[in-house]
């Protein structure tokens, strides 16, 4: 066989794979994405003060501004965003532009599907469940540039991200209960614990004097440092712009990073929400595909 022939197959073999590795990516995506879908309650309850009566009074303030009287107590999210994402460190943020779509199902899990564009537009998801986890990005939409998953590791610091999110945009999900608890720090400022399976996270919560939380901050298992090893340090951010959505008060901009709270921050997450949804369990059999917003859509 000319070797020129030779050299065709083998570079055909390795675009079918990466084709092909791309289509297993998005499958895992959508079959994820339906299987949080599918947690949302059929017919929850609604929302009554005197559930969280009982609770530190910061907490308490918190759940009164953050859900209405006889809102159903609905704990499953799509959030679509916009915005920026830095790629490198404080010194050198390396910022790009930054569209996603995200479902939100505290604490089982979550998805998120994001593309930054530019001159090497990088597309792909994070995800993250007491089960299993993954980060898988790519370049131009098909070279492999990132590939983690199933990490213990990661697994643990993707849950981190899934409770803090949860009191940014499901605080339904966070209500006392199995699983979920609450304790006064001080006068404005309260500690979630939440477990689930193998896993436990706390995250701090401050609030002004209406109960509107201001910021969020974690001790989070993560190797986001000059070593790359894994330990737990100091992450978090701050909400701002709060808007209803379907009886709940919700930020439509959120700034996160690592170690927040420390001379040594960097907000690498930028983000403002164009919408938030709470599908209802109808909707679970075929929902709209969310892979666009962190494909095609968004290239």
């Amino acid at each position: 066989m000319p070797p020129v022939v030779s050299l065709l197959i083998v570079v055909a073999a390795l675009v079918l794979a990466v084709v092909m590795m791309r289509i297993l990516d998005r499958r895992a995506d959508l079959a994820e994405w339906r299987r949080l879908l599918a947690l949302q309650p059929v017919r929850p309850k609604l929302f009554d003060p005197e559930m969280v009566a009982d609770l530190p009074d910061p907490a308490r303030r918190y759940f009164e501004q953050a859900i209405a009287p006889g809102t159903p107590l609905l704990t499953v999210a799509e959030i679509d965003m916009q915005g920026r994402f830095g790629l490198g460190g404080k010194d050198r943020p390396n910022y790009r532009p930054m569209r996603a779509r995200e479902i939100l199902a505290a604490p089982h899990g979550f998805v998120w599907r994001a593309s930054l564009p530019g001159w090497t537009p990088m597309t792909g998801s994070d995800a993250g469940s007491p089960r299993r986890s993954w980060t898988r990005f790519r370049l131009f939409g098909l070279l492999p540039l990132v590939r983690l998953a199933d990490d213990a590791d990661h697994m643990r610091s993707a849950f981190g991200r899934c409770i803090a999110e949860a009191l940014f945009w499901t605080p339904a999900a966070l209500l006392p209960g199995p699983g979920v608890s609450w304790e006064g720090l001080a006068d404005n400022k309260a500690r979630v614990t939440v477990a689930a399976g193998s896993l436990s996270q706390s995250v701090d919560l401050s609030v002004d004097a209406s109960g509107r939380p201001r910021s969020v901050w974690l001790m989070r298992w993560s190797n986001a440092n000059p070593e790359k090893t894994y330990r737990l340090q100091p992450f978090g951010g701050t909400l701002s712009d709060f808007r209803e959505v379907e009886g709940f008060s919700l930020p439509f901009r959120v700034e996160a990073g690592n170690l927040f709270g420390t001379d040594d921050y960097f907000a690498f997450f930028d983000a403002e929400v164009t919408d938030i949804r709470f599908p209802g369990a109808e909707f679970c059999v075929e929902p709209a595909d969310p892979a666009d917003p962190g494909e095609s859509d968004v290239q």
